[in-house]
């Protein structure tokens, strides 16, 4: 079974290390030191499991972990954690087991017994059910590169098309398949919704631009054209706008 070990302490990961070399059956292919580096790995090294920290700089392992759903063939993940306050998310975000530190060795042995026991289909069926909670610090989409993350901060605007939400940022743009109300009820203070079918970044707002025809369309940086906006949202909008 190939493990990758992903928290920021060095120590942690060396003492995880000392305990799998007494598991011939496990092989260690990697480490990462945040969830970030951890979906890189991920995907360039392709693990049965991941051993994973939860509280982490930048993206945490929660975060990770529901990235990772998103893989073709997701990985397992074990969650090694010192905090016994996370267990409900993790096993929402797909966690096949939940340890707290400092890990006990028989305690990590069923852990990877568990886990060895599951086939790609069965992983990809339990991580097909895990759910986003809370505020992401990223969005992620799988495509043929593998599975592409953006961070909420760089998104100007959300755009619906028919089943599909198009996130665009000024490095490009990423296809969901969450709902635009999805989204909206995720960033309420981050997004503000200006028509049906779009929802724009607040902290990027540069004013309102006035068409022909009486149409008014939202000026974001970074991007050359922004969304329209409906007669029945601008008033709200203009209001909002304000208070910024």
């Amino acid at each position: 079974m190939k493990i990758l070990l992903v928290d920021d302490e060095p120590l942690a990961r060396q003492r995880l290390k000392r305990m799998l070399d007494a598991h011939p059956h496990c092989s260690l292919v990697g480490e990462a030191g945040d969830g970030e580096q951890a979906i890189r790995q991920c995907q360039a090294l392709a693990p049965d499991l991941v051993l994973m920290d939860i509280r982490m700089p930048g993206i945490d392992g929660l975060q990770a972990a529901r990235h990772l759903a998103l893989l073709e063939q997701p990985p397992a993940v074990v969650f090694c954690t010192a905090y016994d306050d996370y267990a409900l998310e993790a096993f929402e975000a797909s966690a096949v087991d939940y340890l707290l530190k400092p890990v006990q060795a028989d305690k990590l042995a069923t852990a990877l017994e568990r886990a060895g026991r599951l086939n790609r289909v069965q992983l990809a069926g339990i991580t097909g059910v895990a759910r986003e909670t809370g505020g992401r610090s990223h969005i992620s989409a799988r495509s043929h590169r593998g599975v592409e993350l953006v961070p909420v901060s760089e998104v100007r605007c959300f755009i619906a098309d028919q089943k599909y939400v198009t996130a665009l940022h000024p490095g490009g743009e990423l296809l969901l398949d969450e709902s635009l109300k999805e989204l909206e009820n995720e960033f309420p203070d981050r997004f503000a919704r200006v028509h049906r079918n779009a929802l724009v970044a607040l902290a990027h707002v540069q004013g309102l631009e006035r068409l022909d025809g009486g149409h008014v369309r939202v000026r974001l940086s970074g991007l050359e054209e922004g969304p329209l906006v409906s007669r029945r949202m601008l008033p709200a909008l203009r209001r909002l706008l304000s208070d910024l």
